[in-house]
């Protein structure tokens, strides 16, 4: 929009297409639409954020809500309480609320869509239009099972981003609601390879399956695509899941999405000093890797490892000394002739990881020891992983040392 004379002539339009549709507006609450289709409380704030040109910003879902639409649709709908879905995903819902049953059995037998709500507080029981997120998706209804309590167990997939104006009907829920377009795909070639490497690795950190799509993602040139796919896959609070599915911009949900993953922190001081003990002490044994087991030895000396294990009761000379029997016979084949540094394992790899998500996890600016070894104990086949299990040293109890560590000023 170039100045105001853009917005005047916009609210003359929409006045326009509204009078072939019986509906009559005067000029003044055309202008004022106008204002809030932009996010804008009232046209004289408008009018002069356009005239000093400060005016820079796209129309808000929140305020599109209020907007009339040409093309609103009505579907049964279902309001989520603790779940955010994004398109081209298929869900189980489980559904227990009599309006809710109400709306899939009229659904299932008839076009089978229905609108997927998103509640802003899980514990209203009867949510109106303010209790929903004005951004929701329409789903298609693939299977539909009656259980014994009453309740329905329904798979769902997910179609496209609509935008909800209202709730209609006294008996079961049913939402009119209008498509919602993103546009023509841009191109953002680079920033879709890095976020399908950053998932790689997020997804290697937390233990988390890759779909069977991903080696096609790797050739789309949909920056939503990978986005949506990517976001229905991260461990988030439901707010930024909401905010993401919210944004019609393709390329901003995937930056979104990216910087979501992005946990990356450097290494203090001493860890740097300790993964290179780690490696020192691989290479000096002639061993072509160096292992979890090699990290923990020299973990031992490391000031802030040593601290956690402390507090969980381990006994420093008996770890000490079945680190060093293994390390000195049990890793006989990766023993190697001649020079050469050892190189890191992929479990090795993995605890790194996993310890840079636990400190960006915890708030903390650098990785440190006692991080690395919450990063070996997912290794569970590991010996690193055996033995300090073996001392006690669980996932839960290491956690909660670093929490009540964390929570100290």
């Amino acid at each position: 929009m170039r100045d105001f004379r853009d917005a005047k002539a916009m609210a003359q339009t929409l006045r326009d297409s509204l009078k072939t549709k019986a509906f009559t507006m005067s000029h003044a609450e055309s202008l004022e639409l106008v204002s809030r289709m932009f996010g804008v409380a009232d046209w004289n704030t408008l009018s002069a954020m356009l005239r000093t040109g400060r005016y820079d910003r796209k129309p808000t879902a929140v305020a599109m809500r209020d907007a009339p639409h040409a093309g609103v649709t009505t579907y049964p709908a279902i309001s989520l309480r603790d779940l955010v879905p994004f398109p081209a995903a298929t869900y189980p819902l489980f559904i227990g609320r009599p309006k809710t049953v109400q709306a899939l059995e009229r659904a299932f037998g008839q076009q089978r869509e229905v609108v997927l709500a998103i509640q802003k507080q899980s514990g209203v029981d009867e949510p109106g239009l303010d209790d929903i997120h004005s951004v929701g998706v329409l789903a298609q209804l693939l299977e539909l099972e009656p259980l014994p309590d009453g309740t329905l167990k329904v798979l769902t997939q997910v179609h496209r981003r609509v935008l909800i104006h209202r709730f209609v009907g006294d008996g079961a829920f049913e939402a009119e609601v209008a498509a919602l377009s993103e546009g023509p795909i841009p191109d953002a070639p680079e920033l879709i390879l890095r976020a399908i490497k950053r998932f790689e690795r997020y997804a290697a950190t937390r233990q988390i399956i890759i779909p069977d799509v991903w080696p096609l993602l790797e050739q789309t040139r949909d920056p939503g695509r990978v986005a949506d796919i990517v976001a229905t896959r991260l461990r988030l609070p439901m707010a930024d899941k909401q905010s993401l599915l919210a944004t019609l911009d393709a390329v901003a949900r995937l930056r979104q999405v990216d910087a979501f993953m992005d946990f990356s922190r450097p290494a203090s001081p001493q860890l740097q000093a300790t993964i290179r003990q780690a490696l020192l002490h691989a290479t000096r044994r002639n061993h072509q890797y160096a292992t979890l087991e090699h990290l923990l030895l020299v973990l031992l000396d490391d000031d802030d490892a040593a601290g956690l294990l402390r507090s969980c009761n381990v006994d420093f000379e008996v770890m000490r000394t079945s680190l060093q029997v293994y390390v000195d016979r049990g890793l006989n084949n990766i023993a190697v002739q001649g020079e050469g540094e050892a190189k890191p394992t992929a479990g090795f790899r993995r605890a790194e990881q996993r310890a840079e998500l636990h400190a960006h996890e915890l708030g903390r600016a650098e990785v440190t020891g006692a991080d690395m070894i919450m990063g070996i104990l997912p290794e569970t086949r590991s010996p690193a992983a055996q033995l300090l299990g073996e001392q006690g040293v669980s996932q839960a109890r290491a956690a909660g040392v670093m929490s009540r560590r964390s929570e100290q000023p």
